[in-house]
Order: structure tokens, then sequence, then C-alpha cells
């Protein structure tokens, strides 16, 4: 095959369209997969290979930079699920005969278990808004539909008044790729979101908007406001975890299996495609159920 005359920002550029609107992939996972392939283009820029004519040399010389560079197994794990994504699209559109990533073997994605809360902290931190006024109801309904429903943080701020379903105690969500859910709502949560839509949310509102999570201007929340808001309530809990927002949807997770729920309802709740994704939770479960059999049993 003659090398393409296609530059590398328009090869880039058509990979990430047929992303969004072929596969229907997030704006987050979209702008990920455009900073891997910049990446990617950058390296094959300083070895002088054209990205029509990188061999599975060249991917394995990347992969292992990347990695000599500190990059975590899960990033690594992502960067190649990239890779053979962009040379599958070179396949589909005509640019390309042979695909090098067919070899390429991800990295075990988790090599340390997820970070999560005790049932003590989540209550802590959810007892730590202010619900006297406007923006504490509504701090409190975040924080508690975050971890009754283990959503993603998108998930959460995306949420519109009509996807809030309070009598029916369950919220409909959408996933990675536009994805629908449903997550049912635990009697708190409810209780939260209906006080706050009461007394907080009129406060906020500066024009017709279908956007339940309102801030002070009005405007949806963000992914950063909510991040935000959470690491300083955490502060304020006195947690010594470090709290991130995907720490609140692994607790979730890891309580619902430590009560007994099976491993195929949270993978429905969590959104995962992959049952092997909701997997890693079980494996916090097992620890958890090690440290308290060495703990208490006595001949351990």
């Amino acid at each position: 095959m003659t090398p393409s005359s296609t530059g590398p920002e328009d090869i880039r550029s058509q990979f990430l369209g047929y992303l969004k609107i072929e596969k229907a992939l997030s704006d987050n996972s979209v702008q990920a997969y455009g900073r891997d392939i910049a990446k990617y283009f950058f390296f094959l820029g300083k070895e002088k290979t054209a990205w029509d004519e990188a061999r599975e040399a060249d991917l394995v010389k990347f992969i292992h930079a990347q990695s000599e560079s500190g990059l975590s197994a899960r990033s690594l794990a992502r960067l190649i699920s990239t890779l053979k994504a962009f040379y599958r699209f070179l396949i589909l559109d005509g640019r390309a005969r042979k695909n090098p990533t067919e070899n390429l073997s991800s990295p075990k994605a988790w090599l340390s278990l997820p970070k999560y809360l005790t049932v003590r902290e989540v209550q802590a931190l959810l007892r730590a808004p202010d619900a006297s006024d406007p923006p504490g109801l509504r701090d409190r309904a975040m924080l508690e539909v975050m971890y009754a429903a283990g959503l993603r943080v998108s998930e959460l701020v995306g949420l519109r008044i009509e996807d809030a379903h309070l009598r029916d105690s369950f919220v409909l969500c959408r996933g990675k790729g536009g994805k629908e859910r449903i997550v049912p709502l635990g009697g708190a949560a409810v209780d939260a979101v209906a006080e706050y839509l009461v007394s907080g949310r009129p406060k906020f509102l500066r024009g017709a908007t279908e956007a339940l999570f309102l801030t002070r201007l009005g405007k949806p929340f963000t992914r950063q406001g909510f991040w935000k808001m959470l690491k300083g309530y955490a502060a304020a809990s006195k947690l010594t975890a470090k709290v991130h927002p995907h720490v609140l949807r692994h607790s979730f997770a890891t309580h619902l299996l430590e009560g007994g729920a099976d491993l195929r309802s949270v993978q429905l709740m969590l959104g995962h495609s992959q049952i092997t994704t909701t997997q890693i939770y079980t494996h916090v479960s097992r620890d958890r159920l090690r440290r308290v059999y060495d703990k208490f049993h006595p001949r351990a």
C-alpha cells in the first residue's frame, strides 16, 4: 500500500468523528482517545515514521516508552484499546490492509484494588452539608444520589428533572455511549432530592432548564464543580481517605456486594458492559473478609 497523503491531524480528526458519530462514544471518551492518539502521533513523528507505515514493532516500542514514563497499568490498557480502535477504523475505512495491533495484549488493568469508604465514613460525608439552606439541600441531594445509585460524576451532573422518578424510587441515567439504565434509589436519597426540588432548586432558577442540579447562577452543575464540592465536605468530615467522585461509586458497589448482592445485579446498576469489569469488587470484598478472618479467628 502506498503511503497516504492524509496528515496526522486530519486522520486523527476523522477517527474521532468516527468514534463520536458511528460508535456513539461520549465526549469525555472521545477526548481521551484523542489525547492518546495525539501522544502516539508525537512518538511516530520523533521516530520519523508515518502513521500508515507503523508496524507492530513501532507500537511495542511506543507502549514500552509509555510504561517507562510511569503510565499506570490502567492507562496503558486504555492506550492499547485506543490503538486497536484506531487501526480497526483504518481497516474499515480502507486505509490499511494489515492490523499491527492484532497481537498486542493489554496489561492487567487493576494492579491495586479500588479505594472505597467504610459505611461510617460515607455516613459522615452525607451528614456534612448544612441542609438549612438551598446550597446545602442541593449538595446533600447530590451526595445521596451519587452514593445511592453508584453513578459516574458525568451521569450525576447530567441528570434532568424528568430522570428522577421519586414516586417509584429510581433514576434514569445515561452512561457511556449514551446507554440508558434504571438504578433504584433508597429512601434517604429520594427524600433528599424531594426536599431539594421544593426548597432548594427554585432558589437557583434563572430561566428554563431541564438540569436537575443547578449552581448559584442557575447553570447545570459541572464535573469540576462537584469535585470541588466533594473535596470540601470530605475535609469538613475529617476523612483520612483520599476522596474523589469515583470513590463513592466504588463504595456503592463494595457495600452492595458485602451486603449479599449478586454480581450481575451490581453490574447492571453500575452500567458495566462486561461483568469482568465488575468482578474487581469481589476482590475488594474477599480482601475485607480476609482481614476480618485474620483478626477474629482464633486459629488464623
